[in-house]
């Protein structure tokens, strides 16, 4: 039996990261005319990557294939994607927003999940970290592109690492709601104030 049991809001904390990163995934897959088995293939993958990373590094079963939950915010992802047209500049922040909320959420649980199980604290945040960003990791590997964690974009990862340390000072303290709260809003505004005034870290090249 697995050590650690998710609170309600946990669990749709968790799924609401399932959903958001599963319609990114649809979007790339819109991007690049794929057809409806692609469009579910890289929502299911970048909705559930990055929890199955999690769970798989705290060597636990992967909610996703025990909750149904997760797999059907990933095909409702898809499937919305899949029907619905995303234009405009507006469309355009709605996704961004997305991306940074999905990357609270994800940061947050990913790290309360590993305190659950024991971790302490640089590795409960290093799993959150990489629950965040795992599942955009996967999709821009299968979609033939570096991915965005590796640089050359606006802040991402960093972004991740902030929310991870707060929601798990904040689990310490025995406030593991309000965590996974503050990691959500200082992900989507950090991240959103990021990508409007394109704040990046220093990048080392070789000179021309």
């Amino acid at each position: 039996m697995d050590a650690f049991d998710p609170s309600v809001l946990f669990r749709v904390v968790d799924v609401a990261g399932v959903v958001a990163n599963g319609l990114l995934g649809a979007l790339v897959a819109r991007r690049l005319r794929f057809d409806i088995i692609g469009f579910l293939f890289l929502a299911i993958l970048t909705g559930l990557g990055g929890g199955m990373l999690r769970d798989v590094l705290l060597t636990t079963r992967p909610v996703a294939f025990i909750d149904p939950l997760y797999l059907v915010g990933a095909v409702s992802a898809a499937g919305v994607a899949y029907l619905v047209t995303f234009k405009g500049r507006w469309m355009s922040r709605l996704l961004t927003s997305l991306d940074m909320l999905a990357l609270g959420c994800w940061s947050a649980t990913g790290t309360i999940k590993a305190l659950g199980f024991g971790l302490d604290p640089l590795p409960a945040i290093l799993v959150g970290v990489l629950t965040a960003v795992g599942g955009g990791m996967i999709r821009d590997v299968v979609t033939g592109r570096i991915p965005v964690v590796f640089g050359g974009n606006t802040l991402y990862a960093s972004v991740a690492v902030i929310g991870a340390a707060e929601s798990l000072i904040l689990t310490q303290l025995g406030y593991p709601n309000l965590g996974m709260a503050a990691s959500i809003l200082t992900c989507t505004v950090l991240g959103l104030l990021a990508h409007r005034y394109r704040w990046t870290l220093p990048q080392k090249g070789e000179a021309r």
